[in-house]
């Protein structure tokens, strides 16, 4: 709790979680930012390509589905749609038993672009006219990268009504010294 306390940007929802559990009752309710893959074991530098951080995620795909949280079943990798007589792969495709949705996630080794917010809108419109079936609720889409710009992503999603959200994720927990600091400084503004 301590280590998600200190590099969450929502102090007090970290604190409800830790109090109740996870509650699940919309779609913004399953999204962290950011992730913590630090299960994966990659060894600095981190120069690994998408197919790379994909191919770990599934090698280690019981603390992904941990990671990512309650209600996740895996569904493929690499899942083909055609559009257009065009083939596109989504990176990985899950379904979520609470949600009643399928959850579709697009790995970035670098920083997210609006380029892929356009591409995950483009699948999550796929997803709900030809995927899913009567009762589905509309699916939800993460794009998931090392890095974001929060201003590029709010003009990205300007006016997009999808279940579209850009997360984070990080290889390694903050050292010791980082995450006492950043404790100490919660502590503190928390208190004033």
């Amino acid at each position: 709790m301590f280590l998600r306390l200190a590099i969450s940007k929502d102090k007090e929802g970290i604190i409800k979680l830790a109090e109740q559990g996870q509650i699940i009752e919309k779609p913004m309710d399953l999204i962290r930012d950011p992730y913590v893959l630090e299960f994966l074991k990659i060894p600095e530098p981190y120069h690994l390509s998408e197919t790379e951080l994909e191919t770990r995620l599934i090698d280690h795909l019981q603390h992904f589905l941990l990671e990512l949280g309650k209600g996740f079943a895996f569904i493929g990798r690499q899942y083909r749609i055609t559009l257009g007589n065009r083939p596109h792969y989504v990176d990985l495709v899950f379904c979520h038993r609470i949600l009643k949705c399928f959850v579709i996630i697009d790995l970035k080794k670098e920083e997210a672009g609006y380029e892929d917010v356009g591409q995950m809108n483009m699948y999550l419109g796929y997803f709900e006219n030809e995927e899913n079936t009567p009762g589905d609720n509309p699916p939800i889409g993460i794009v998931l990268a090392k890095e974001k710009d929060d201003l590029l992503v709010q003009y990205a999603m300007h006016n997009i009504s999808s279940q579209l959200f850009v997360s984070k994720y990080q290889l390694y927990l903050p050292d010791r010294q980082t995450l006492q600091d950043r404790l100490t400084a919660l502590l503190q503004n928390s208190g004033e």
